[in-house]
Order: C-alpha cells, then sequence, then structure tokens
C-alpha cells in the first residue's frame, strides 16, 4: 500500500503566501450590493415581455390554434375533475370523453407544429392546405373510434 503525504509536511516546505483575503481584494472589483433592482429580473415583466411578443409576432391562425388548445386543456381538466367529484359511473363515456379530448388536443398540436411558417423548412412538401385536411381527416376517425367506444 502506497504511503499517505502528509498535508503540514508539504506546505512547510513552500514559499509563504500572502493571506487570501488581500489577495481577492486587490485583484477584483467589490462586489455589487443586491439592492439594485433589474428590470428584467421582475417576473410581471418578463411575463409582459413573452405576452407583447407572441401577440406581435405570431400569426392569426397560430393564435386561433393556440386558443382551442388551451379550451381543450381546460375540458380535459373539467372532465377529469368531474369524474374524480361526481363518480366515474359509465367509465367507458368518461374514457371515451377523456380521450377524445386528449387525442384532439395532440392532433391540434400537430397541426400548429405543420401549419407555423417558422417550421417551412422541416416541413417543406406538406402545404398548410394539406396539414389541415390531415388534421379534419384523422379528428373524424378520433371522433367515431370515441362513439363506438361510448356503445
Amino acid at each position: 500500500m502506497p504511503t499517505k503525504k502528509n498535508l503540514s509536511s508539504t506546505s512547510s516546505t513552500s514559499a509563504p503566501t500572502a493571506p487570501a483575503s488581500a489577495a481577492l481584494s486587490s485583484s477584483s472589483p467589490a462586489p455589487k450590493s443586491h439592492t439594485s433592482h433589474n428590470a428584467l429580473s421582475d417576473p410581471l415583466s418578463i411575463l409582459g415581455d413573452i405576452f407583447s411578443n407572441y401577440s406581435q409576432s405570431t400569426p392569426q391562425r397560430t393564435k386561433l390554434i393556440d386558443a382551442f388548445l388551451g379550451f381543450l386543456v381546460v375540458m380535459g381538466v373539467l372532465q377529469f375533475v368531474y369524474c374524480v367529484v361526481a363518480g366515474n359511473y359509465p367509465f367507458n363515456a368518461f374514457l371515451a370523453g377523456f380521450s377524445a379530448t386528449v387525442g384532439q388536443f395532440v392532433l391540434t398540436a400537430s397541426l400548429r407544429i405543420q401549419s407555423n411558417p417558422a417550421n417551412k423548412s422541416e416541413f417543406s412538401s406538406v402545404s398548410p392546405e394539406r396539414a389541415f385536411a390531415d388534421y379534419v381527416f384523422c379528428s373524424v376517425i378520433l371522433h367515431l373510434f370515441c362513439t363506438n367506444f361510448i356503445n
């Protein structure tokens, strides 16, 4: 087994050094006080900047899709809360409704991605009209499946 060196023996042979606090104070500037308020650190101003950037740079079609996505999220939450509070006696009806909401959310998110002008390079072979036709076709199949699941 190799022998371990003692730290005190190695430091005694080295040259004496200046205190660390003196070296730090001379080479680095004094730290700034934390009382200064930065406008970018305020959460409300950050949210305001995000909202103003979203409202100015997002096309109207994408905003409409985003509103429908928000509606689907609210409907999914309401269905789940109703199932917890009132019970889930016709469980297949809850599953059909909830899966329709989740499935429609996924299809709508896919439509948003494909029709977004910023993603035009990734979906160069898919026009927005083709993406919408695929969306409608898949939505009809989804709702036929959910209607069949209810009985």
